[in-house]
């Protein structure tokens, strides 16, 4: 680190103000920053003074996906080679879906980065730790057959419409990975919602078994929930779908990640649960009892399990910035996302999938819903005053 640093230092001054590349000190500052410390202080007693800066929140987050993105390439191999009829090992399965998956996060980083490090330049501002999580978060929510143009486009559009062009991270009101995702299943959605979401890379001396189906549990929710695949799979995640959100398990590891350092809200996760579970129970009421596959008659909980909610609720519905603030909005908000969620699945056949609207919606409402929150709180101080 000693020899990094003396590195650093010594082409340091050619990005400073009145060096040969002034004008990249932004992209430098980035670099340097990301590798230490920074050495800079605060020389007034007003400041807060706090080792949890946003590097090391979005550090937290990224530590937080992990086992989402390990589990999800694990289960890219394992359904690859189950459609072969091909038992493999642990391994296998696993170094199979790394060499998959690791290209799409390379060019969306890449790609995601490069735009930012641009804006920065042109404008003359620091590069912003933001991306560092919003470049993991697009990979898990495609499929792993995703064409890498497409990846490098959303993030392209993200990052501009999502970010840049209201002032950057902090400034944006709605979740900049579901806006990739929405922007690719709109604009693409052959690529998005086809029935086989797993790699079917040819495999010599074998073929796709004929018991094979590639359609996904959302596909077979929409018309009989009861031929989907068991509680048991869909809660370990062995199942077709995203690259990281099929695993519940996983994503409630990451959760307990978010909770403990406090970086995600718990209010947040637990109501949109609790959201998701009572309507799925008040819709069991409601549902005609000659339609026994109607997805209206699904136990509730299976909504917990299905698709990628459980990804949805924990990582994405619990973005500081796009997210309600107040504490008791909190509460509102994940409560109508887990709501919106099920109405949109059960409702909408073209969409069954509906935790993505349901959050970009539920973004635009946050500051509506917080602003309700402390008008309802002053009014009720007046009157104890």
């Amino acid at each position: 680190m000693k020899i990094a640093r003396r590195l650093v230092d010594s082409v340091k001054p050619h990005f400073e103000k009145g060096g040969r590349f002034e004008k990249f000190h932004p992209a430098f500052d980035a670099l340097e920053t990301f590798l230490f410390v920074p050495g800079s202080t605060t020389r007034h007693g007003v400041h807060i003074r706090d080792a949890m800066d946003m590097k090391r929140t979005m550090f937290t987050v990224i530590i937080a996906l992990i086992p989402t993105l390990l589990f999800g390439m694990w289960n890219v191999g394992y359904q690859h080679y189950r459609a072969y009829g091909m038992e493999m090992s642990l391994f296998d399965n696993f170094m199979f879906g790394f060499w998959k998956v690791l290209p799409i996060i390379i060019v969306s980083y890449a790609v995601g980065l490069g735009v930012e490090f641009l804006f920065a330049i042109v404008r003359n501002h620091q590069v912003s730790e933001g991306y560092l999580v919003t470049g993991l978060l697009i990979p898990l929510t495609l499929p792993v057959t995703i064409p890498l143009w497409m990846v490098a486009l959303a993030a392209v559009f993200c990052t501009l419409l999502g970010k840049e062009i209201f002032g950057g991270t902090g400034m944006n009101f709605m979740n900049p990975a579901l806006l990739a995702r929405a922007f690719l299943f709109f604009a693409f959605p052959a690529y998005m919602s086809g029935d086989v979401w797993t790699d079917l890379s040819p495999e010599p001396g074998h073929a796709v078994v004929d018991a094979y189906s590639g359609a996904t549990n959302l596909v077979t929710f929409d018309t009989n929930y009861r031929q989907m695949a068991t509680v048991s799979d869909m809660f370990w995640g062995i199942e077709q779908g995203s690259i990281g959100e099929t695993s519940v398990f996983a994503c409630l590891l990451g959760a307990l990640i978010l909770i403990v350092t406090g970086v995600g809200s718990w209010k947040i996760i637990v109501s949109c649960f609790a959201g998701a579970w009572v309507m799925g129970a008040f819709l069991n009421l409601v549902a005609p009892a000659e339609l026994v596959n109607n997805a209206m008659n699904a136990p509730a909980y299976y909504h917990w399990l299905l698709g990628g909610f459980a990804f949805g609720a924990v990582y994405m519905a619990t973005d500081p910035v796009s997210a309600a603030q107040t504490e008791r909005g909190k509460w509102v908000y994940g409560l109508l996302i887990g709501a919106f969620t099920v109405i949109l699945r059960v409702f909408n056949p073209a969409y069954p999938e509906g935790v993505m609207l349901s959050i970009l919606l539920m973004n635009v409402f946050a500051p509506l819903i917080d602003y309700v929150v402390v008008e309802q709180h002053i009014k009720n101080r007046v009157k104890r005053a």
